[in-house]
């Protein structure tokens, strides 16, 4: 907006009739091209337009502000060829004022041309018609002052980006200081073409589940002025390379890999390539296969000592572990609580490994093994764990054990009851036969004894 007002004091008693008596005509002096004057926009007292051919439909004056002696002229867009000196001639009956008004342009213009495509070099330039010397030139990014890095070198009014990245993407102002002290900027809205997400995704998966991997572009190529677009993924295994075609869909920025179900040869990096136009983008996706090892194969025995091992393929190193037991076989909600009560040490573990030392019917169910990162979680895999000979609808041994410890003292207690009633009754009874009570045994010989006593006495006779 370049400005002229006329103030009502100078034009007098009769401004409220200015617009039907006034004429105005804006005229450029000069500029960076060394042009030669010439009208820009004329108004004639009967309200009849003329504007420059070469400026039109850009320039414009507001009616509305006209009758209060604004007589601004509105440029816009504004160019880099529409620096130089500005003149407005307004004649209202007979009296003559003018505004000089000298527009200087500050642009910055970007090498290659949009788009850009990220990990190519690009150059930002600051230009500005501004005459004095250039003193200090300064780059914010997203309101953040950019110091020179081996990533960004500013020299000579230009700033160098060497690598760019999607994060680079938006609002860039480049600030000029002048031996005036006359201080301008500009802004620019940076595109890059490149990947959604992290530089390197990694997507963990449960062996056995499907996994998408992820290959989504940061803008719509149809944004650019693209319509040819094709993308396919790669993987070198063995030393063969694996191919996935994708559908080309313009009207579309995602193209995934969905893979239905995933084991330990499926883990691996993976490449998207994106074919945009005459330039191609490729982004490594890693595939990370969690899965669960027991140390005992097959159903596990009562009383056994078992191991559980959750193991990833392809770990970052800042992968956590976390056990925890999803359901129990137990059926009937009190004597679940009561397993629950006992599983506080099992319930949840932190670590790669889930050691039970005694297996009992409370383990049985799912077990999961979640891996978490800094972001949170990033994958999960469940273990189904079986136990030989376990009833699940019996009740827990600790409620067994109460009920046979009961029975055992009832049992004990009555035998004794028993055992002290017939020790007193036979006290309390008097005893049947008195005289026998003071009698000493007298030890009465056998039939053999007699026997032998009156063969003795037979064989003295006869001698």
């Amino acid at each position: 907006m370049l400005p002229c007002y006329l103030s009502h004091r100078k034009m007098g008693k009769s401004w409220k009739q200015l617009p039907d008596k006034t004429s105005v005509l804006w005229k450029r002096l000069g500029g960076s091209t060394h042009q030669e004057p010439h009208a820009v926009l004329e108004v004639e007292v009967s309200g009849l337009r003329k504007t420059a051919l070469p400026m039109r439909p850009r320039v414009s004056l507001q009616d509305s502000a006209l009758r209060n002696g604004n007589f601004s002229l509105r440029i816009s867009p504004v160019r880099s060829e529409d620096a130089g000196l500005y003149e407005a001639r307004v004649v209202h009956n007979t009296k003559v004022q003018s505004c000089h008004v000298e527009l200087g342009v500050i642009t910055v213009t970007l090498s290659p041309p949009s788009p850009v495509v990220e990990n190519e070099p690009l150059l930002l330039r600051c230009n500005s018609s501004h005459r004095a010397s250039l003193v200090e030139m300064c780059w914010f990014h997203s309101g953040s002052p950019v110091p020179t890095s081996r990533t960004f070198c500013s020299s000579h009014g230009a700033l160098s980006i060497f690598r760019p990245a999607t994060s680079d993407a938006g609002s860039w102002r480049c600030q000029l200081r002048y031996s005036d002290n006359e201080t301008i900027s500009a802004m620019y809205n940076l595109q890059i073409l490149g990947f959604d997400g992290p530089t390197s995704p990694v997507v963990y998966a449960a062996a056995g589940s499907a996994a998408d991997l992820p290959c989504t572009l940061s803008y719509l190529p149809s944004a650019f002025g693209i319509n040819a677009v094709t993308a396919h993924w790669s993987r070198l295994v063995g030393g063969h390379l694996q191919d996935w075609g994708i559908s080309h869909n313009s009207s579309s920025r995602s193209f995934p890999l969905h893979l239905p179900a995933v084991g330990l040869g499926d883990a691996g990096q993976y490449r998207c390539a994106v074919s945009v136009g005459s330039r191609t983008i490729s982004r490594d996706v890693t595939l990370a296969v969690v899965t669960v090892t027991p140390s005992i194969q097959g159903p596990v025995s009562e009383g056994s000592h078992l191991l559980l091992l959750c193991s990833l393929t392809h770990p970052q190193g800042h992968e956590r572990f976390q056990w925890k037991q999803l359901n129990s076989a137990s059926t009937n909600s009190k004597l679940a609580r009561a397993a629950s009560h006992n599983l506080g040490r099992y319930r949840f573990q932190m670590g790669p490994t889930l050691e039970i030392p005694h297996v009992s019917q409370k383990d049985t169910g799912t077990w999961e093994c979640s891996v978490y990162g800094p972001e949170g979680r990033l994958g999960a895999v469940e273990y189904g764990l079986q136990i030989t000979g376990a009833q699940v609808s019996s009740p827990p041994t600790i409620f067994s054990g109460q009920v046979t410890f009961g029975l055992t003292l009832t049992f004990f207690l009555l035998l004794t009851v028993c055992v002290l009633a017939l020790a007193l009754q036979k006290r309390a009874r008097p005893p049947a036969f008195p005289a026998l009570d003071g009698m000493i045994a007298i030890t009465v010989p056998g039939k053999k004894e007699v026997e032998e006593n009156q063969k003795e006495k037979i064989q003295q006779t006869e001698c």
